[in-house]
C-alpha cells in the first residue's frame, strides 16, 4: 500500500510532466519552426551550351574569365524585385530563386561564352587571376517592373584586357506584357538574361 507521502510527491510529478506536455503541443500549434517551401525555384538555363565532350585547350594568360557580378542589395537576394514606382520595391509572391541571381547570371555568362566563341572560359574567382581577358560589371535591374508590366536585365560589363585596356558597355533586354505571377517572370527573366549573355558574348569574342 503506497504511503500518502509517496502518494502526493508521485501525483505531483504526473502532473508536472502532463502540464509540460500540453503546454509543448499547445504551443506547437501556434509556432512555426520553419516558411513553408516554394512549390518550384527559378533558375536560369542557357539557350547556348558547349556540346558534350568538348575539348577546350589554351593557357590561362589566353583564357577569359568571368567574374561574378556586383548587385545591389535589393537584387543580391534569392527574391525577385518589383519596383512598384520610382521610390517603392516589393517582392513578387512565392518567386524564389534557387540562389542569388548574380552568381546564376555569372553561370549563365560563362556558358554562353563558351559555346559561342570557342575560347577557353574561367568562372571560377582562384583560377582567373592570371587570365588576360577579364569580365565583371554589375546587375542594375534583374526583376520585374510593375509600371509596364515588364521583366528587366540590366548588366554594366567591365572588359579588361592586356596592359591597361578598359572597355565598358551597358547591355539591357525588356520582355514587355509579362503578367505578374511567378512562373511567367521567371521564364521572362530567362529570355531576357540569355539574350543579354548572348550580346555579351559578341561584344567578347569581336574584342
Amino acid at each position: 500500500m503506497m504511503q500518502a507521502g509517496k502518494g502526493s510527491r508521485a501525483m505531483r510529478g504526473f502532473f508536472r510532466v502532463a502540464g509540460a506536455t500540453g503546454l509543448a503541443l499547445a504551443l506547437a500549434g501556434c509556432l512555426s519552426l520553419g516558411s513553408e517551401p516554394p512549390e518550384s525555384l527559378l533558375t536560369l538555363t542557357p539557350d547556348a551550351t558547349a556540346p558534350g565532350g568538348a575539348v577546350v585547350q589554351g593557357d590561362v594568360a589566353s583564357a577569359i574569365a568571368v567574374l561574378e557580378p556586383g548587385a545591389p542589395q535589393s537584387i543580391n537576394v534569392t527574391r525577385v524585385p518589383v519596383q512598384v514606382n520610382d521610390a517603392e520595391i516589393a517582392y513578387l509572391q512565392d518567386a524564389v530563386w534557387v540562389e542569388k541571381p548574380a552568381r546564376l547570371f555569372q553561370r549563365l555568362l560563362a556558358e554562353t561564352i563558351r559555346a559561342k566563341s570557342g575560347r577557353l572560359v574561367i568562372d571560377a574567382e582562384t583560377a582567373s587571376v592570371g587570365a588576360a581577358t577579364r569580365l565583371q560589371g554589375s546587375l542594375g535591374a534583374f526583376g520585374y517592373d510593375a509600371r509596364t508590366s515588364s521583366v528587366v536585365v540590366r548588366y554594366d560589363a567591365v572588359r579588361t584586357g592586356a596592359g591597361d585596356s578598359v572597355e565598358t558597355r551597358r547591355f539591357e533586354a525588356v520582355v514587355p506584357g509579362v503578367p505578374a505571377e511567378a512562373a511567367p517572370v521567371g521564364r521572362a527573366l530567362n529570355q531576357a538574361a540569355n539574350r543579354v549573355a548572348g550580346e555579351v558574348a559578341a561584344w567578347v569574342a569581336g574584342g
